[in-house]
């Protein structure tokens, strides 16, 4: 059974992650440029968040799991997963609404957490298999790699690291969300 999170909570985290959308300082490498092109069915289903620069609320998270699903009203049902400190007691659930803003692109996003506030999503990466992606937020203060599987190649994973590098995000920031499935 999922765990309740106070008003105050998610009033705090939602202040978080506004308070970012008009933070940019990072010059030349501060314009973030989605994907081309996101074949929006075939990116529903389930992704595992393998690391992220996290939220307050993803602080010890670990099995996240962010999942998309299409609505007929051309939205994205989504609910967000995670067990706070391996706990299986303390499973934690979002249920945030996604809107499509290009609609040309499908690679940018705003998931409302609470009427009327709407923060950016953008799909900043994502293989031509879409086994892994990356969201990123204009601020680049928050960020998420995740995958269709709970590891990611070391390889891949070092790709995916050093593009975040190029487009300025200190990688240093980036976590490790634990994937322990057994």
């Amino acid at each position: 059974m999922g765990k309740k999170i106070s008003r105050t909570t998610f009033t705090l985290f939602l202040l978080s992650i506004f308070g970012c959308l008009n933070s940019n300082q990072n010059g030349d490498k501060s314009i973030m440029k989605t994907v081309e092109y996101v074949d929006i069915e075939r990116f529903m289903g389930d992704w595992y968040v393998i690391a992220n620069i996290p939220t307050f609320i993803e602080k010890e998270a670990t099995n996240a799991i962010e999942s998309y699903r299409l609505d007929s009203d051309g939205n994205i049902a989504t609910t967000f997963t995670f067990f706070k400190k391996s706990s299986p007691e303390k499973k934690v659930k979002y249920t945030p609404k996604g809107f499509i803003v290009n609609k040309k692109s499908n690679a940018e996003w705003a998931m409302q957490f609470l009427w009327p506030f709407k923060s950016k999503f953008l799909i900043i990466n994502l293989d031509e298999n879409y086994q892994t992606t990356v969201i990123g937020h204009p601020s680049k203060k928050y960020v998420w790699i995740m995958s269709r599987n709970p590891i990611i190649e070391d390889k891949k994973y070092k790709s995916i690291l050093d593009f975040l590098s190029s487009i300025g995000y200190d990688i240093a920031e980036i976590k490790d969300v634990p994937q322990d499935w057994d």
